[in-house]
């Protein structure tokens, strides 16, 4: 019998941590593994994946023979990003109020694995009825059940009083399954209370609950988006005024150590590098503002760092870093520091696209307290209703109130009365990141995870309020002669 490759590929994160191994294949050369292996993503953070191909028979080492393809595909769970919508109502229930009737209210709760039980959803207080209709509500499918369509939901009602000791009227147990089935014979429940059944021989129930309606909705998330075609634009500014210092002397803020990256450079390659993945040309704009142009010394708060206003665009983060440095060398740094004029050069190409299939993000990295707020107020104001984001990082060591500020994480940002649709701004201090022992590779990961975590909210806050669904993914490339693909 002739002796074939036996195929088994092992993957992991790092050197230091597997989380997964293929099955065996006798007797082929087009394995086709069925094995899944399922991983979290974080868009915020760089996950790199190692596949190490092991075949249980000597290779001869043969120059320039092809030795096979692996198709590769991730899929999210389906089931866990349902979001469901229902509403009850209730007949006769038990009368708790001495003065009066009842004023009912539910409480779901779902069951863990280890047999107790979290609470997941309150219905509000319907006063003074035995026979209530409660408002209709939309809960994650995930909350109600852990996408476990079988496990039990217990639903307890109550009747509410003011000081807080509210009187148990009885329970119900359902599942998902059940609820699914919509409005019918087998979604009244009886509410009972166990002490009473207890007691009494002849209790029947403590009233019923009726489910009126129900509907499912999936909940589309970034990833479907980026599946269906949306890209990332991604655009950096870079602040050049006079307040980094003299770029030849060590402490200037923009000094290029032939040994090590300055900050703007690694707050601009930890998010860069992350984000260009999300572009297929990775061509990107990059902008200075803040400094003395040639040959005329006209000051500008939006040029291009490679010198083009035509074409804007750097090949890569590298060709930003390049553009980056060359512009240190041919123009003055001066001020004063307007955010307002890059965030609305983002917004005008933002503007101009707004069928979902675009998204753009702009990095700002500066030194200092903005000069121009009302001015960026209005722009990021006018930026909320775009299909865009802003990431700002500050770099040095002076204080940055007014970034807080334009966060908008406590109070959101408003201009001239009106207040800004969507948080669309993330500040972070790049000081806040700097690890202790000088390990910089740590600061940038640091950083990147903390600034673009927002990013895959803010970008579906946007396609929902404009009510865009993601286009269809693209069947997945399947080689001659193959008629599936693995999935992991």
């Amino acid at each position: 019998m002739k002796k074939w490759m036996i195929p088994v590929i092992l993957f992991s994160f790092s050197r230091q941590m597997w989380f997964g191994r293929t099955e065996v294949i006798d007797n082929t050369l087009n394995p086709d593994f069925v094995r899944k292996f399922i991983l979290d993503y974080f868009f915020e953070e760089k996950q790199n994946l190692r596949f190490d191909f092991r075949l249980e028979k000597p290779l001869g080492g043969i120059p320039g023979k092809k030795c096979g393809t692996i198709i590769l595909s991730a899929e999210e769970l389906g089931n866990c990003r349902d979001s469901a919508t229902m509403q009850f109502c209730a007949n006769k229930l038990d009368k708790k109020d001495f003065f009066g009737k009842s004023d009912p209210f539910m409480v779901f709760y779902r069951s863990n694995e280890d047999g107790t039980f979290t609470i997941c959803h309150k219905t509000e207080v319907v006063k003074n009825t035995l026979n209530p209709v409660w408002q209709s509500f939309t809960i994650p499918v995930r909350a109600l059940c852990n996408g476990d369509y079988d496990r039990t939901i217990k639903v307890e009602v109550y009747d509410w009083d003011r000081d807080g000791s509210h009187d148990f009227i009885g329970e119900f147990t359902t599942s998902y399954r059940e609820l699914a089935r919509g409005q019918s014979q087998f979604n009244v429940y009886e509410v009972v209370n166990p002490k009473k059944k207890m007691k009494k021989k002849k209790y029947v129930n403590s009233g019923t609950v009726t489910l009126l309606s129900f509907s499912v909705e999936s909940e589309f998330t970034f990833l479907d988006y980026i599946k269906g075609g949306t890209q990332i634009n991604f655009t950096v500014a870079i602040d050049f005024t006079a307040s980094n210092g003299n770029p030849s002397q060590s402490t200037s803020l923009h000094y290029m150590n032939p040994y090590q990256m300055n900050a703007y450079a690694m707050a601009l390659k930890a998010v860069g590098e992350i984000i260009q993945d999300y572009d297929s040309d990775k061509m990107f704009p990059a902008l200075g503002f803040g400094a003395k142009l040639p040959p005329d010394g006209r000051v500008s708060h939006e040029f291009p760092l490679n010198g083009n206003i035509e074409n804007p665009y750097c090949n890569g983060i590298e060709g930003i870093l390049e553009a980056y440095h060359q512009s240190l060398k041919t123009v003055q740094l001066y001020g004063p520091t307007n955010f307002a004029p890059v965030v609305n050069h983002v917004a005008r190409y933002a503007a101009a696209v707004q069928d979902g299939s675009q998204y753009f993000v702009l990095l700002i990295i500066t030194d200092g307290v903005i000069s121009d707020m009302s001015q960026t107020k209005e722009a990021i104001v006018n930026g909320a209703k775009l299909p865009m984001s802003i990431i700002i990082v500050g770099v040095g060591q002076a204080e940055f109130d007014a970034m807080v500020e334009l966060d908008g994480d406590d109070i959101r940002i408003s201009s001239r009365g009106k207040l800004a649709e969507r948080d669309i701004v993330q500040f972070v201090p790049f000081r806040d990141y700097m690890d202790r022992t000088g390990n910089h590779v740590l600061s940038m990961a640091r950083l990147a995870k903390d600034v673009l975590a927002e990013i895959p909210d803010q970008f579906i806050s946007y396609m929902k309020s404009r009510g865009i669904k993601p286009n269809p993914a693209p069947p997945p490339y399947t080689p001659p002669g193959h008629t599936h693909h693995t999935q992991i």
